[in-house]
């Protein structure tokens, strides 16, 4: 939705998440905040426990943490994502979220 730039040095986005999918781990050199503007679905930072997010959540992930989101194994997740301070970096991605680590979510 707004293109990293050196003037706003931001990035916004909208995603999208099919019932079922997740992200893989991943961390963000200046952090992110995720608004969760419909479904329901899971986040975790890494070494935390998991927390259901749904329409009206709000999630900031701290810079350099590791953490990883999605939908809900039966409800989609649609999110809004804001990437400040881009001339940090934007994103490091990781390794895939097992389904063994899913499927844990999936009972919360």
């Amino acid at each position: 939705m707004v293109e990293a730039d050196t003037t706003l040095t931001t990035a916004v986005g909208n995603v999208y998440f099919e019932p079922g999918a997740r992200s893989n781990w991943h961390s963000h050199p200046a952090g992110q905040i995720l608004i969760i503007t419909d479904g329901i679905g899971y986040h975790q930072i890494e070494g935390q426990p998991i927390e259901i997010i749904k329409k009206g959540s709000v999630v900031k992930c701290p810079p350099n943490v590791r953490h990883w989101h999605g939908a809900s194994a039966g409800v989609g997740l649609q999110q809004l994502y804001i990437v400040p301070n881009t001339e940090k970096g934007i994103v490091n991605w990781n390794e895939a979220v097992t389904d063994e680590q899913y499927s844990i979510k999936k009972s919360k």
